[in-house]
Order: C-alpha cells, then sequence, then structure tokens
C-alpha cells in the first residue's frame, strides 16, 4: 500500500458484529449486503483508495466481479474474513482448504 495515501480501515457484518469495530472507530456497514460490498469496492478501486477491509464470512465468501478482481490483483485493498458473531467455534477460514492442499490433508491436525 502506498504510504502517502491515508488508509481507510472499514468492516462490513452483523449488527451486533459492527458494534464493536465502530467502538474502535473503524467505519462500519452494518447488516451490509453482497450488492454493498460490490458497490463499495467498486468506489475503492476507481479512487485508488487503500483500504484494510474486515468482511464477516458470508460477504467475504461471496461471488461478485468487483471481489474477485480485488482478490486478484492484490495491492491498494486488503481483505480479511472475520468469523461469525453467532457461532465463531464453527468457523474454519477459507485459507485452510488451501494450505490442506498444498501441504496434505493432515497439515492442520492438532499434533500430541
Amino acid at each position: 500500500m502506498d504510504s502517502r495515501l491515508p488508509t481507510r480501515l472499514i468492516a462490513m457484518g452483523h449488527a451486533a458484529l459492527m458494534e464493536g469495530f465502530n467502538l474502535i472507530g473503524v467505519e462500519t456497514y452494518p447488516d451490509a449486503d453482497q450488492a454493498a460490498l460490490e458497490q463499495l469496492l467498486a468506489k475503492l478501486v476507481t479512487a485508488n483508495q487503500n483500504a484494510l477491509l474486515f468482511l464477516e464470512h458470508h460477504l467475504a465468501r461471496s461471488e461478485g466481479p468487483w471481489l474477485h478482481r480485488v482478490r486478484n490483483e492484490g495491492g491498494r485493498t486488503v481483505i480479511t474474513e472475520i468469523p461469525p458473531l453467532h457461532a465463531p467455534g464453527d468457523y474454519a477460514p477459507a485459507v485452510d482448504n488451501l494450505v490442506r492442499a498444498m501441504l496434505g490433508p493432515q497439515a492442520l491436525e492438532d499434533l500430541p
């Protein structure tokens, strides 16, 4: 990211989860849907804005041309996935599948 430009800290997800992000000064979009995510990403890309974007899992795993573009281009917008507030124990990051594919199915098992 270009350090001369300000970086926006943005979080999108369920309203209850966004309350915590809002308390620490993050720009929040409570109860955002895929259309809102795509609209925001289009604005970020076309304005060449730097952003760290926290997305609740259902948004991070959604399909959309702007999300696909941002993930493939890298650079100005960094996306990180956050677990759902209502079931954090059931959450598994999407990167787990990639790690297993590269290192084998036992790669993420706990060692005794």
